[in-house]
């Protein structure tokens, strides 16, 4: 490995790994086509956070925006994980 690969960091999670997790969150949200999802995988410098953890962004126009964050990395999020993060 050259010196420029020492600081390469880990490739994010794909697209579909994104849209696995948004369409869990439509379903068991019962959030229709006006509202806007987007979900990210974050590494989380604190010390008191979990590391990495994906955050559920909701955007609904009539009740603003909310957060809700699973401590996993996006690949391994379960509809257990967002079923509890939507209930948070």
């Amino acid at each position: 490995m050259g010196l420029l690969g020492a600081f390469r960091r880990r490739p994010g999670p794909d697209a579909a790994a994104r849209a696995r997790v948004a369409e869990i969150a439509r379903r068991l949200g019962g959030f229709g086509p006006e509202v806007t999802l987007a979900v990210n995988e974050i590494v989380c410098a604190d010390p008191a956070c979990p590391g990495t953890e994906t955050v559920i962004l909701i955007m609904a126009p009539s009740a603003g925006s909310r957060a809700c964050k699973v401590a996993k990395a996006l690949d391994a999020v379960t509809e257990e994980d967002v079923a509890a993060a939507l209930d948070g």
